[in-house]
C-alpha cells in the first residue's frame, strides 16, 4: 500500500533512507558524505520545507520512501530510498509511478553523477538526462545543495519537463 507519510512516520523513514543510503557511501564524494546520512532532524527539516514523504508499507512497515516538493514551477521528487532488502522488486518504480500521478507539473530529480543504479532507475522509468549546460542552473534555482553537491549531481527531468522547455516555458 502508499499512503502519505506524516511526522509519525519520522523513525519509519530514518531508518528506510539510512539503511539504503549506504549503497551511495562510495558514490558520494568523501567530504559530502556523513553517518547517519539524514538526521531526524534533517528530515523533520525537509518537511517543514515541504517535502511531501510517500510511504511504500507492507505488513505495517515502510519498506521504501520517496518525496515530492513543489518548487517554483516544477515538482522534485526528493529522497527515493528503498530498504536494501527490498532493492529489485519493483516498489521504487511502483512508487514514482504513483507520485507522478500526484501533480500536474514537470518532474525533476537530482541524483549523485556517480549513483549510476539511481541513473539508471530514474531512465529505465523515463526519465532524461538534462544538458550538462543548464544542470547547475536547475540545481541553484530549484534546490538548496552546496556548491560541492552541484559539482557532484546531476538531473533528470519527464518528458513533460522537455517539452515545456522546447516550448520556451522555462526562463533559466
Amino acid at each position: 500500500m502508499i499512503r502519505q507519510c506524516d511526522s509519525h512516520d519520522l523513525e519509519s523513514i530514518f531508518v528506510v533512507i539510512n539503511d539504503a543510503a549506504q549503497a551511495y557511501k562510495d558514490a558520494i564524494p568523501k567530504d559530502c558524505w556523513k553517518d547517519p546520512y539524514m538526521s531526524k532532524d534533517d528530515i523533520l527539516r525537509e518537511m517543514e520545507d515541504g517535502v511531501i514523504f510517500w510511504g511504500y508499507e507492507e505488513d505495517d512497515e515502510v519498506v521504501a520512501v520517496m518525496g515530492i516538493q513543489d518548487v517554483h514551477d516544477v515538482t522534485l521528487v526528493r529522497h527515493a530510498y528503498v530498504r536494501s532488502s527490498r532493492q529489485k522488486q519493483g516498489l521504487g518504480g511502483e512508487l514514482l509511478s504513483y507520485l507522478q500521478l500526484q501533480t500536474t507539473r514537470p518532474i525533476l530529480v537530482g541524483t549523485w553523477a556517480d549513483a549510476h543504479w539511481a541513473i539508471n532507475f530514474y531512465e529505465n522509468n523515463g526519465f532524461r538526462m538534462v544538458p550538462p549546460e543548464i544542470k547547475d542552473m536547475l540545481l541553484r534555482r530549484y534546490w538548496t545543495v552546496p556548491e560541492r553537491q552541484i559539482e557532484s549531481s546531476v538531473v533528470l527531468a519527464n518528458d513533460k519537463w522537455f517539452r515545456e522547455r522546447s516550448a520556451g516555458l522555462f526562463c533559466i
